[in-house]
């Protein structure tokens, strides 16, 4: 998903969580919205396409991997 569709779909959630390397950043968008480019650079790679993996549950947008924001997230 290239950059622009990838930032379409940040207008369709309440929160975001990006994970880079062992840390996660957490994004509630109903309390702040940051600026596109902000968002941009959490979500998409080097290749300007949405980083993998990505998914959503419910309003939430998940980017990358990490172990323990997929548990706390998905409750498991």
């Amino acid at each position: 998903m290239k950059k622009n569709d990838a930032l379409k779909l940040t207008q369709a959630v309440d929160e975001i969580y990006a994970a880079k390397g062992k840390s996660v950043v957490h994004l509630d968008l109903k309390v702040n919205k940051p600026a596109p480019a902000a968002i941009a650079e959490l979500i998409v790679g080097p290749t300007g396409n949405l980083r993998a993996p990505a998914f959503t549950v419910g309003r939430t947008l998940i980017v990358g991997f990490n172990e323990d924001a997929y548990k706390k997230i998905l409750k498991t």
